[in-house]
């Protein structure tokens, strides 16, 4: 049976598996994100199935509302051995209370903006169009 080469995890090749550009990966790194790899005697950086891992686990923690600041926390957290999960929930729940207040001020926005919408009728002059009547107004 022969032995399964695999070609170094390079830059270009760890951004297209994980679905970022090369940009972002440098920005990352640049950031203390993501540990500097090693190099090659050319320069090529070359990264290891954790940094994978890593910007896996950074993009998901992102598509949850997490800032960069608070996924480094999150990173720190995770290979701390005086760390436990507690940790990880109230900082998720922090996340939860956030997002639900954000959610709230959306949906008073988007009932605001639908009151304005209704209230407008595509006849009148832009002189006397209701929604710019409101943005102008002083009690805005």
């Amino acid at each position: 049976m022969q032995a399964t080469i695999t070609k170094p995890l390079t830059i270009g090749r760890l951004a297209g598996q994980v679905g970022l550009n090369l940009e972002t990966v440098r920005y990352y790194e640049r950031q203390g994100l993501l540990p500097k790899p090693p190099r090659t005697s050319s320069g090529y950086r070359i990264f290891s199935d954790e940094a994978r891992r890593r910007l896996r686990f950074i993009k998901r923690a992102q598509a949850l509302g997490f800032s960069l600041r608070e996924i480094r926390e999150l990173l720190s957290l995770r290979v701390s051995s005086l760390s436990n999960c507690a940790e990880i929930k109230n900082r998720a729940h922090s996340k939860l209370t956030e997002i639900e207040a954000k959610i709230k001020t959306l949906n008073s926005m988007k009932r605001s903006l639908e009151k304005l919408v209704h209230g407008c009728s595509d006849n009148l002059p832009l002189s006397e169009c209701p929604i710019l009547e409101s943005l102008e107004g002083e009690d805005a």
